[in-house]
């Protein structure tokens, strides 16, 4: 099957009329519903953005590849967009991208599909084939142009060269199969042949394991490079050098890997088998990134949640902080009704939806059910987030030990497994160790760690406000402020809503205080520098802190400590100030029902933008001499 049997002429857009990343996702899922190739337009577009929701498809290069796999697909398809001024994709090197491949896979796509699919990927890799499709003049030229690529043959099996003793191995996987696969596939092995290294990949996509490493190269190999964002069989790798990285980097950063493998700077990969057949990993990086990927599994899926939730339960604030409470003189039935959506029916399947999905991260599909029981039990316990965290371990490892366990079972009874006894064994398991071991303890101490923050002195709560706000802008979006988060959020749900209020502060100190330095210090950012900042206002003011990540990567260290400094202050000021918030996001939008005075939070807000300001704006050296004065005279 070619590529052009699945990219048609109604298909493609020469010259797409969008000019941000949601046009860019909805005209082209348009494009493939008038087609006749969809069953579902929102349903297939619900599938795009939640590949998007887990890291970007824009993979630099002026290339972003949406791409789905879903039942709302009728018939596999590909759709071609192209903007030959560029559009702002959030690519992964910032800039934007020109050609626009959206796949579209059914679940039920055969494997000749999926090698289509997967083959138009990698052919994007090569430089002179992007400017091809940039200078063509037709519909006609483009579906020419792809055909002539897709002829110059197929990629060949990989020889490993015995008489080569430095041998890298290499294993890529990304959720969906399609596309990041094999582009990291392709990448890292094109530098390898630039750089005269012996390598090897292994694809984990949707049409299976191709490549598939062999005891003897694992033997052989120097170092192992693991490019993904799903789980890949690590337990063969035991005692090797292993690098794990998100599948992106393979694409971004080949080079980079390859020389770290050749160095054999990574660590050492172990595993260490008890009698319950449970894996322990070295205490290094690799168990680390383990824990954190499964962690963030279950808190972007839960994200969600907390903000519908929590939009909900500040709506129902602005009739009044006790307009819901029918004893309350300012009661109100439509406060009442948002609050008890918010709280009672959205939060409570927060803690749930956090389990389910850590434990799916860990075990796939037959862990879902154990740590989801798990986690609706901390909640209805008092055992809150941290018990919720636990049973999402918990719930994902017993199935993993299942697993094991009946691995030995007859092959006839495989198809049964994962539908009646991983969930069976796994809820069962799970649900007794909840009940009787972890719920009572863990929310005794939620309790305790609740009554000590109300407990807390002015000068205790100042400094708590200080960490907690600190703790946003550390690592922006990272393990750090993610773990402040969680903490804002269970003493919203514990009733206390003063730590969120530092929190939300902090998160928006940084890019806020990044953005206005660019325009109080014009001369320290170069131009596109300056553009982006107009983005970090926005971003700021809707409390994502990730906006000021592309100014701590360039320059981590000046504008990390400004912005640490910053959003400490405005934490510790917030907590002076007595400020309280009953809603875990919204940014701006949300000061005003704050509990307190919401004049306060702002200036709190703005006080510590201008410190961040202030700092990076007399650290930062003069980067553009006379800009400003060329740009009037533009």
């Amino acid at each position: 099957m070619k590529i052009t049997d699945l990219l048609k002429k109604d298909t493609i857009i020469l010259d797409l009329q969008s000019t941000s990343k949601a046009e860019v996702i909805e005209e082209l899922v348009a494009k493939l519903d008038a087609a006749g190739r969809l069953v579902s337009r929102e349903g297939y577009k619900e599938a795009i953005l939640k590949r998007e929701s887990q890291s970007t498809t824009g993979i630099g290069e002026g290339i972003a590849i949406p791409h789905a796999k879903t039942s709302a697909v009728k018939t596999p398809a590909i759709a071609f967009g192209r903007a030959v001024n560029g559009i702002d994709y959030e690519s992964l090197d910032g800039q934007p991208a020109r050609l626009f491949f959206m796949i579209a896979a059914s679940d039920g796509a055969n494997n000749a599909h999926l090698e289509t699919l997967s083959r138009l990927s990698m052919l994007l890799m090569d430089e002179k084939f992007r400017e091809v499709l940039l200078k063509a003049g037709s519909i006609d030229e483009v579906m020419t142009a792809i055909d002539v690529k897709e002829n110059e043959g197929q990629e060949k099996e990989e020889v490993v060269d015995k008489n080569n003793e430095d041998l890298i191995l290499a294993v890529t996987a990304c959720p969906t199969g399609i596309a990041h696969t094999y582009m990291a596939a392709d990448s890292l092995k094109a530098k390898a042949k630039e750089m005269n290294v012996n390598l090897k990949v292994e694809t984990n996509g949707s049409s299976g394991i191709k490549g598939k490493l062999t005891e003897e190269e694992i033997e052989r190999a120097i170092a192992i490079i693991v490019a993904a964002d799903k789980q890949v069989e690590m337990d063969r790798f035991k005692g090797k050098h292993v690098i794990q990285v998100p599948v992106a980097q393979g694409i971004r950063r080949p080079q980079e890997l390859i020389e770290q493998a050749l160095k054999q700077e990574a660590p050492i990969y172990k595993v260490v088998s008890s009698s319950s057949s449970r894996k322990e990993t070295t205490a290094d990086s690799t168990e680390r990134r383990g824990f954190y990927k499964h962690l963030m599994n279950g808190v972007s899926n839960m994200l969600p949640f907390v903000v519908a939730g929590g939009i909900l339960i500040a709506i129902s604030f602005i009739f009044g902080i006790h307009a819901a409470d029918p004893k309350s003189p300012t009661y109100n039935p439509m406060a009442a009704v948002l609050k008890t959506i918010g709280s009672k029916y959205v939060f409570s399947l927060m803690v749930p939806v956090l389990a389910g999905f850590i434990a799916m991260s860990i075990a796939d599909r037959p862990g879902f059910v154990a740590g989801m029981v798990g986690g609706f039990m901390a909640s209805l316990g008092g055992a809150g987030f941290l018990g919720g965290l636990i049973a999402g371990f918990l719930g994902g490892y017993i199935v993993v030990g299942l697993k094991k366990v009946l691995s030995r079972l007859p092959q006839s009874l495989d198809g049964i497994k994962p539908v009646l006894l991983y969930p069976l064994l796994g809820v069962l398991l799970t649900s007794l160790i909840m009940m009787y071991i972890i719920i009572n303890p863990v929310k005794a101490l939620n309790d305790g760690l609740t009554g000590w923050l109300k407990g807390l002195g002015t000068t205790n709560l100042l400094l708590l406000g200080l960490i907690l706000g600190g703790m946003m802008s550390i690592d922006m979006g990272g393990p750090i402020n993610k773990a402040a988060l969680t903490f804002g959020i269970a003493m919203i749900n514990a009733g206390d809503f003063a730590p969120h209020a530092a929190i939300m502060a902090g998160g928006m100190v940084a890019p806020l205080g990044i953005a206005l330095a660019t325009t109080l210090f014009r001369n320290k950012f170069t131009a596109q520098e300056r553009e982006a900042g107009k983005t970090s206002y926005i971003m700021g003011l809707s409390f994502i802190t990730e906006g000021a990540i592309p100014f701590a990567a360039a320059d981590p260290a000046r504008v990390i400590p400004a912005c640490v400094i910053g959003s400490a202050i405005a934490g510790a000021l917030t907590m002076l100030f007595k400020i309280g918030l009953p809603a875990p996001h919204g940014g701006v939008f949300v000061i005003p029902i704050v509990i307190g005075n919401p004049f306060l939070y702002a200036l709190a807000i703005l006080s510590g933008s201008i410190v961040t300001a202030l700092i990076v704006g007399f650290l930062k050296p003069i980067k553009i001499e006379n800009d400003i004065e060329s740009e009037k005279a533009a």
